[in-house]
């Protein structure tokens, strides 16, 4: 009797442990499904939404400034960026063509000069160049704040001008058509050249938390689709327990995401 009913308890098991699992992947889809109204994070489609529309949410791509530079000079350029005490503190000494910000609950004082010419007072945080500039006519600066949870990605697309990031924290693995490149807290931003198409995702196991630059000729579109380039699916992100060590994260990163860990075109002074 005991082994006429064997084989029906086993089946039952099992399908009892398939129905199991059925009802735990419809939760996670809930779970990481935007609630109704909200629609697709921005960041994950195209454009990056403005920060006004952000409404509480933590995740996504933020516009925080958009600002005409005009005519930049000729000799090399860099991304300054430095941190005040008081909003007003940076609006007294912003130059003409500087933006101020609030991110990452911090002001900013964002500007785009030679590597010499930074704005007075405040905290230096970082000088990010030179950018490659192809056009000589009027530019344009557009300041997004990214946070992406581990393993979102962004849709393939290509900006028109160089695209630079300053990450707090996380990494984020760059495919491109020349090949896919990491940037990391700590390590050196990415600049990567204009009209390169390029698809992003968020690696390891640490929220990305970065600060992004898009520097693009004024009479040209900041962000465009790259429905003409197709990622090969380079990206593989093996989620690990946090290393204990700086050096341990990053070397974790690398080997989960069998990203490279040269930039595609790096030059930071930070203090």
């Amino acid at each position: 009797m005991g082994e006429a009913h064997g084989p029906k308890r086993a089946a039952s098991a099992s399908a009892f442990r398939a129905r199991q699992s059925i009802l735990f992947t419809l939760i996670v889809l809930a779970a990481a499904a935007p609630a109704e109204g909200e629609g697709p994070i921005p960041g994950t489609t195209i454009p990056c939404a403005p920060v006004s529309e952000r409404a509480g949410r933590e995740l996504g791509c933020w516009v925080l400034g958009h600002q005409v530079v005009g005519q930049l000079p000729a000799q090399p350029v860099y991304w300054h960026l430095q941190t005040y005490a008081t909003r007003a503190a940076a609006e007294a000494v912003r130059p003409s063509g500087g933006t101020v910000v609030d991110s990452f609950a911090k002001v900013w004082l964002f500007t785009i000069a030679r590597v010499d010419q930074r704005p007075p007072g405040g905290q230096h945080v970082a000088s990010i160049g030179p950018l490659p500039i192809k056009s000589t006519g009027e530019h344009t600066a557009r300041y997004l704040e990214a946070v992406f949870a581990p393993d979102m990605i962004s849709v393939s697309h290509r900006h028109g001008g160089p695209e630079a990031w300053f990450t707090l924290a996380g990494a984020t693995c760059l495919e491109t058509p020349e090949g896919k490149f990491v940037g990391r807290a700590g390590g050196e931003p990415v600049i990567v050249p204009g009209g390169l198409p390029m698809h992003l995702t968020a690696i390891g196991t640490e929220q990305r938390r970065a600060l992004v630059l898009i520097r693009f000729d004024s009479a040209q579109p900041h962000t465009s689709a790259a429905p003409d380039w197709r990622p090969r699916g380079l990206v593989t992100n093996h989620k690990m327990d946090p290393p204990r060590s700086t050096a341990e994260q990053a070397a974790a990163a690398d080997r989960g995401s069998r990203c490279s860990p040269r930039p595609l075109s790096t030059n930071v002074r930070q203090t």
